[in-house]
């Protein structure tokens, strides 16, 4: 679960099936009797009009005869309909009705935003706001693992090229993880300008290390430089001429890669 804050109010966002779904419950919460809004929403004939056409072209097991009835009925003085009436009635999916400590009713973002623009057009132009942004973050973190995971592999790579050429067999498994950690160490200054335990010393409240905190353009070189030391371990250059060669790697290609991003955020 997460939330978002529209106009000084605290929305919760749930996932189903990988879909998300917002609080309706919350929207109205600092509203007088804000409750009854959502029954009296769900009464509207032209809200029943679009909850069914939503749930007819997302819902493959939507009760199409039961939610004729319902429509028809709809706009009489006597016409009741709860979230869970209409759940039970027609096996929707766009409304769901949770239980326990996040309960309350949850719409699909359709279908929230139709909720938000009938309680006020400018509550739903904030929430789409805030939700979008709430996106684009989910997507910046995404991408962050994408090169997260990527430098891995290459590190992989390096490792290899290490084992290979570095690590003489008759070394103990203490001698050899020393060799490894000294070859990440001339990546880590060559593009950190610090070593591992330095920045540990540094940063002693943080968890994980250097790399958990690279920025994605970071990530990116780092996975060049991974590849790059590898083959130049494989002829043989010494640690001392590829670090150098490596430091000016990563700084042709920070500058490369920052350049493009500010090209980005000027369009």
């Amino acid at each position: 679960m997460t939330k978002i804050t529209v106009i000084g109010t605290d929305i919760s966002i749930i996932q189903k099936e990988e879909k998300d779904y917002i609080s309706l419950t919350d929207m109205v919460k600092n509203i007088d009797n804000g409750l009854a809004l959502i029954e009296k929403w769900l009464r509207n004939k032209n809200t029943i009009e679009f909850l069914g056409i939503w749930e007819e072209m997302y819902n493959p097991d939507f009760n199409s005869p039961e939610f004729e009835g319902i429509k028809n009925a709809a706009g009489l003085n006597r016409f009741i309909l709860s979230v869970k009436q209409w759940i039970e009635k027609t096996n929707a999916i766009g409304i769901i009705a949770k239980a326990g400590r996040y309960g309350g009713t949850y719409a699909h973002k359709d279908l929230a935003f139709e909720f938000a623009s009938w309680v006020s057009p400018q509550f739903k132009l904030y929430l789409i706001r805030e939700f979008q942004r709430l996106k684009d973050e989910e997507q910046k973190q995404i991408g962050w693992s994408a090169k997260r995971e990527l430098s891995k592999i290459n590190y992989h790579i390096h490792t290899d090229a290490i084992k290979q050429n570095l690590v003489p067999m008759e070394l103990t498994p203490l001698q050899t993880s020393i060799i490894y950690a000294e070859e990440a160490d001339v990546l880590n200054m060559a593009l950190f300008g610090i070593t591992a335990k330095q920045w540990r010393d540094a940063n002693p409240i943080l968890k994980g290390n250097i790399r958990d905190y690279a920025s994605i353009n970071q990530l990116i070189c780092l996975s060049n430089m991974e590849s790059i030391n590898a083959v130049l371990i494989d002829e043989g250059v010494s640690q001392c001429e590829r670090l150098k060669k490596l430091n000016l790697i990563a700084i042709k290609q920070m500058s490369i890669l920052e350049e493009v991003e500010n090209r980005k955020l000027l369009r």
